[in-house]
């Protein structure tokens, strides 16, 4: 209901408002992801965003209405950005692509941040159970996308038939979260690309044929 609610009201907007609605999700997001939800107030956004108090309530009539848009918006950003790297996923090259382009983004700033998602989880899940339910709810969707890929390795003949594919994402998914606190923490990618070559290299342990358990040995280019 309050989805429908929010939906409604976004379609009453003007160009205009939109824009304003947008500028100030946006200050928020980047705000929060710098410092952290506790740390982000309604003031630190109005000013971030260059708008008065009667646009910025108009729009959030409080913190909690702007940190579940900001949930919804790093969680599609982020899915949308999953999505192209994993929706033809079928091979181990695939995956070292996969690893590769998370490392060399998480680079731009030295790990500092960490995971969009995974920061917003660290932070709210112990207060607030309907973020925590959202938040698991993109990280399940996330893991999914892993999983479709192993179950296309297991179906072309990569994969080993009795290979877990469910087990096997949530190991990824567990490796690169572990990851991002670790390069977040050092301020440093290195440990981040160590947790996920590890879990790819389990991966490979599934592999049908001996020549493709060990790293740069798979020659699908997919």
């Amino acid at each position: 209901m309050a989805e429908q609610t929010r939906e409604q009201s976004e379609s009453r907007l003007t160009d205009r408002g939109r824009a304003t609605r947008e500028r100030i999700l946006r200050a928020a997001a980047d705000m929060m992801y710098v410092r952290g939800v506790a740390m982000t107030t309604l003031d630190d956004v109005r000013a971030a965003s260059g708008t008065s108090k009667s646009q910025l309530y108009r729009h959030y009539p409080d913190k909690e209405a702007l940190m579940r848009d900001v949930i919804a918006l790093q969680a599609a950003e982020l899915l949308e950005r999953q999505q192209r790297h994993l929706q033809r996923l079928s091979s181990f090259r695939g995956l070292e692509r996969w690893r590769d382009a998370l490392v060399e983004r998480n680079a731009l700033h030295n790990g500092a941040y960490g995971c969009p998602l995974g920061s917003l989880a660290s932070e709210l899940a112990d207060q607030d159970e309907g973020a925590r339910e959202t938040i698991a709810r993109h990280f399940s969707a996330w893991e999914r996308l892993l999983e479709d890929g192993l179950a296309r390795m297991k179906e072309s003949g990569l994969l080993k038939p009795e290979a877990d594919a469910k087990a096997l994402a949530t190991g990824l998914m567990a490796a690169l979260q572990g990851g991002y606190l670790l390069a977040q923490t050092a301020q440093d990618v290195d440990p981040m690309k160590i947790a996920l070559d590890m879990a790819i290299a389990h991966v490979r342990t599934h592999a049908v044929c001996p020549e493709d358990r060990s790293p740069g040995s798979d020659g699908d280019s997919r």
